[in-house]
């Protein structure tokens, strides 16, 4: 009789462990060797004062506006009401709380200080943040629908909404975004803008300009992305529809777009990242977005590191969270 000898496998440390374990241990080096060089440099750092460049609580000033005396004040509903009479006029002044510096009977100048208030107000970073959200938001739903547009037309058999698809995308492709914004606001804004003075009617503020170089850019793009995906899609998924009596336009949207979109979800997401980096340009224009309101930020503090290094972790969280929702849709769509 022969002895048979159970073969227990070895237990080894899985590989995935051990490469995960790498990656930690170089991310903490990475960390550290960037520590450790800034503590090589002759600067001081301030990031106590970072807080106050996305909320700060500011004192108002209550001015008088005419020259005359303090006829009365009092107190109602956590507010004081002071009235001013002077040149036989009156005007009567609302401080909210109870500091007041002035009394009754006292005679003001215009541009006296008759009292002061807190008042919490948002940060030049914060205000810049949200610009640039509204901004790149307003753009990607342009874009998105100029570019569906576009790519049908760039796929249409009509030779005229064909070749006019391909001479807008080659036109914007081809030329820098820097100089398509440059162009929007300094000559089609300015042409637009006097055509609507001239008819009275108000003026269209530069932030819509930016939106429209954006929104123009990133459609360019998206058309090619939309082009790809309906030409990925086999030629028999259409000949089946049109067999079963279903018309062109009707199985473009019944049946070959739905299946594009799920191709085409992860290059629109990378599309729309490269626009909320690219939004930076409209600072060019004189709007605040956030990397203006960093760079007026670093002007007046003086704190170039840690504004700047604040300023890429914030677009790196709205790059990062359309990164996440992208995935969550394609999950989805998988799923469905």
């Amino acid at each position: 009789m022969t002895d048979t000898k159970k073969v227990v496998p070895r237990k080894g440390v899985d590989k995935n462990t051990i490469w995960k374990a790498v990656y930690a241990v170089s991310l903490i080096a990475v960390c550290f060797g960037f520590y450790w060089a800034t503590t090589q440099t002759n600067y001081i750092w301030r990031w106590n004062r970072i807080p106050q460049y996305f909320y700060y609580v500011d004192t108002v000033k209550v001015t008088a506006q005419i020259e005359g005396e303090v006829a009365s004040i009092s107190h109602k509903g956590g507010e004081s009401v002071v009235i001013v009479e002077g040149g036989g006029t009156s005007e009567f002044y609302t401080v909210p709380g109870s500091n007041i510096l002035v009394d009754k009977g006292d005679t003001l100048y215009m541009g006296d200080t008759i009292g002061t208030y807190q008042e919490g107000k948002m940060g030049m970073l914060m205000h810049g943040l949200l610009i640039t959200v509204e901004v790149s938001f307003v753009s990607i739903i342009f874009g998105i629908l100029l570019g569906l547009f576009t790519g049908l037309a760039r796929v249409s058999q009509n030779p005229f909404l064909k070749w006019s698809a391909i001479t807008y995308i080659e036109l914007i492709r081809g030329t820098p975004l820097l100089v398509q914004i440059i162009m929007w606001y300094f000559v089609l804004g300015t042409i637009i803008n006097n055509l609507l003075a001239l008819s009275g009617l108000p003026q269209v503020p530069s932030l819509w300009f930016g939106i429209a170089s954006l929104a123009i850019f990133a459609g360019a793009y998206v058309a090619e992305i939309v082009r790809a995906g309906i030409q990925s899609i086999h030629k028999g998924q259409m000949e089946a529809a049109r067999s079963l009596g279903m018309t062109k336009s009707k199985a473009m949207v019944k049946i070959i777009l739905p299946q594009a979109f799920k191709r085409i979800l992860p290059p629109l997401a990378g599309q729309f990242i490269s626009l909320i980096k690219d939004s930076s340009l409209l600072g060019v224009i004189a709007i605040p977005e956030l990397t203006k309101a960093t760079r007026e930020a670093v002007t007046t503090s003086l704190m170039p590191y840690e504004l700047w290094f604040v300023c890429a972790m914030m677009y790196l969280v709205i790059t990062f969270t359309l990164s996440m929702f992208v995935q969550y849709l394609e999950k989805r769509t998988a799923e469905a």
